[in-house]
């Protein structure tokens, strides 16, 4: 299967991240142009793959990820200021016939990322 898809998984609390906003570019001219803008569902993934299969291109991509929105709404005011606030995951899909899968995990005060599956 191929195209685009996420999650987020929030450490700080032991759960999905469901919620999250998280805002699709693909890199365009030399800037980043928004595709569209979605919110993670209960179980911390998207109702749709961000990039279905068959609109799937080769190219430098972009999910924002606003990790402050998402604690701010969660908690109102944490304990301490959190450090992460939004976060960009640039990537080059450079076979449109694969799957890329781009996972965050994150707490108010880091996260990570990799190449799922």
């Amino acid at each position: 299967m191929a195209g685009i898809s996420t999650h987020v998984l929030d450490i700080a609390n032991g759960r999905p991240g469901a919620g999250m906003r998280i805002d699709f570019s693909i890199l365009e001219d030399g800037a980043y142009r928004l595709l569209k803008t979605v919110r993670s569902n209960a179980e911390g993934r998207t109702d749709e793959p961000i990039l279905k299969p068959e609109e799937a291109k080769a190219g430098r991509y972009e999910l924002l990820f606003h990790v402050d929105a998402y604690y701010e709404e969660l908690h109102g005011t944490l304990p301490d200021a959190a450090f992460i606030d939004q976060v960009p995951v640039r990537f080059t899909v450079f076979d449109a016939t694969q799957h890329f899968h781009v996972p965050m995990i994150c707490t108010p005060w880091n996260c990570t990322t990799y190449r799922g599956s």
